[in-house]
């Protein structure tokens, strides 16, 4: 086994941490439009206003507003949160147990492209983040994968260097993009899987 260089975690959260179903909180929007949820979501991903959302520059009732005109969907903005936090799977994929093995021996942390009514609702629901006390957001920072800078503030939330710091994305353009500044890098496939490769880089997974 590799002798262990690392010091920091840094963790993607959809599809790594929790699960993601897209189609679910689409077909909620879908309901009162005349399209289909995938045409919805390619629709929302490539409008110009989607990065302003995900970068914390359009508030949440601006969000909804903008989309429910846009499609014709009538919802309340309380039924709208409700539709839109349905693309998180209640069952997180990594347990508590794994990681807060790590936790005890690594410096953990989150680092995810999201919106602030995602991130309230997971901070509400899950008990796994009381492993993260470092949490970066691409709606509190500004900037988004994979943008440089949102791995450096994760960097500086760990206060750790590049190379002290391992990755994991199910993205495997954002691991690249971790990798090219220094960062050891994982794309996530499941969690045996990630148990795997962490401890083929001298990661101690177990207590």
């Amino acid at each position: 086994m590799a002798v262990a260089k690392f010091r920091a975690i840094i963790f993607d959260i959809g599809r790594v941490v929790l699960r993601i179903d897209v189609h679910r909180a689409m077909a909620g929007l879908a309901q009162s439009a005349a399209l289909s949820p995938e045409e919805i979501w390619s629709a929302l991903e490539k409008h110009p206003s989607w990065l302003d959302w995900q970068e914390g520059r359009m508030a949440p009732r601006d969000f909804y507003l903008s989309v429910t005109k846009r499609f014709g969907v009538s919802l309340t903005f309380e039924e709208f949160v409700t539709v839109w936090n349905r693309v998180i799977d209640p069952k997180p994929i990594l347990g508590n147990e794994f990681l807060g093995k790590l936790a005890k021996k690594y410096r953990l942390c989150l680092l995810s492209n999201t919106d602030p009514i995602h991130v309230a609702h997971m901070e509400a629901t899950f008990d796994f983040f009381q492993f993260f006390p470092r949490r970066i957001y691409s709606c509190a920072v500004g900037v988004s994968k994979p943008n440089p800078l949102i791995y450096r503030a994760a960097l500086e939330a760990c206060k750790v260097a590049a190379a002290e710091a391992v990755y994991i994305d199910d993205i495997a353009a954002y691991a690249g993009a971790a990798r090219r500044l220094g960062l050891t890098g994982i794309v996530f496939q499941s969690a045996e899987q990630l148990t795997g490769d962490l401890q083929a880089l001298g990661v101690e997974t177990a207590a």
